[in-house]
């Protein structure tokens, strides 16, 4: 038989080993009733004659512990190289037990090792009970568990096996941090301490009822349906928003760059009346035309430097300065409106210079016109029938379309 072969059922054997350890061995405790603890201690303190007797309520029974009742002197772990122990956890502790002494219970403070390895070394030397304080002042005694595992066999092929541990049938019970150092006070005075503990009351487990648990487990799946529901509604309202947009934005852009290609272009000569110091400046640079400069020319009049409101335009597609949209006034719409889109439009224009042609025929006195007041308080200069719309310095002409 090959190495390989003769190795597969020695792995196998471990593999049983580990399972058989990692086998749980009792249902979770939580789901479990537990009992209460009734403690007698009795003090018999050197020259007095009545011993002092109090009692013990909040006493709780270990899961795995007998339900019995108990009596015996209370002990307490030996120093170990000088130093107390109250834990019992260390491998060399050890109980300094009288030989008139035939039961004694002993006394270890939780923490640091498990319940079971405290209970498990108090009865290697032979106590009949462990009496547990807790180590947190405010908090309750707890239900300890240390369970038997040597009841529990495992068998793997024709070969079983049986765990040896054990916690023996010693009674374990926890009692308050408050009520467990009042009784060490005691014994660190190497005054006596007799106990006894009875069995108290059955108390059912606290766990939820069936209905609250399914109600809950209801509860939370609605409300993680429902914000799921929510989130996906989110996201795919703001997809659309977001494919909308930029659908948008490109007609926009489109629309303005066609726009734009029909615009006047030209380039400033010498004796142009842009070379004219008093002609206005270009209002995005805000400086003058100089001469083989290339000018803009918009549906309105207005001279801007090519380099300067092309990209203005195909942004905004509105005069920079009063406003008037360029998709409509080359009749271009595209079904959507401009980033500043608060001018007039062509047929507003033209009404305009309708009314201006008026008021140059001197007819102003008796014009009552609704169309002149509008214009009159927005502040807008007459528009002339020929020639360019040019503005007065720092004067900004503005209509705004109700």
């Amino acid at each position: 038989m090959s190495g390989a072969a003769r190795a597969g059922p020695a792995r196998l054997a471990a593999l049983a080993l580990l399972t058989c350890s990692l086998w749980p061995t009792r249902a979770d405790n939580a789901s479990q009733e537990y009992y209460t603890a009734l403690i007698n201690v009795t003090v018999q303190e050197p020259g007095r004659g009545t011993p002092l007797t109090f009692r013990i309520d909040r006493g709780r029974y270990g899961l795995d512990s007998p339900k019995a009742e108990v009596r015996g002197q209370v002990l307490a772990p030996l120093p170990i190289h000088g130093v107390a122990d109250h834990l019992g956890c260390d491998p060399q502790t050890r109980f300094f037990v009288p030989p008139n002494i035939k039961q004694w219970i002993a006394l270890l403070q939780r923490g640091n090792c498990t319940f079971k390895e405290k209970i498990s070394r108090a009865a290697f030397h032979n106590a009949v009970a462990v009496v547990i304080y807790n180590n947190k002042s405010k908090e309750e005694p707890v239900t300890m568990t240390h369970p038997e595992e040597s009841q529990i066999p495992c068998c793997w092929s024709s070969r079983c096996l049986r765990t040896t541990q054990s916690t023996g049938d010693i009674i374990a019970v926890m009692i308050t941090e408050l009520r467990g150092k009042d009784i060490l006070s005691y014994l660190e005075k190497n005054i006596s301490v007799q106990m006894t503990i009875a069995v108290g009351t059955r108390m059912p487990p606290k766990n939820f009822s069936r209905g609250s648990l399914v109600f809950v487990s209801i509860s939370f799946i609605v409300l993680m349906i429902i914000s799921s529901a929510w989130l996906i509604f989110y996201f795919i309202q703001k997809i659309r928003y977001t494919n909308a947009r930029d659908r948008n934005q490109r007609r926009l852009g489109d629309a303005a760059k066609k726009a734009i290609s029909k615009l006047t272009t030209r380039t400033v000569k010498k004796g142009d009346k842009e070379t004219d110091p008093d002609f206005d400046h270009c209002a995005v640079c805000i400086e003058s035309y100089k001469q083989n400069d290339v000018v803009r020319v918009l549906p309105c009049k207005h001279v801007f430097h090519k380099s300067c409101v092309d990209p203005w335009l195909s942004e905004h597609c509105t005069c920079p300065m009063c406003k008037l949209n360029i998709l409509k006034a080359l009749g271009i719409v595209p079904n959507l409106p401009c980033t500043d889109n608060v001018a007039f439009d062509m047929e507003r224009l033209t009404r305009t210079q309708a009314v201006n042609r008026r008021a140059a025929l001197g007819d102003l006195a008796g014009d009552s016109s609704l169309g002149l007041e509008p214009l009159r308080t927005s502040g807008i200069s007459p528009l002339p029938q020929d020639g360019e719309l040019t503005p007065r310095t720092g004067e900004i002409n503005i209509a705004v379309t109700r």
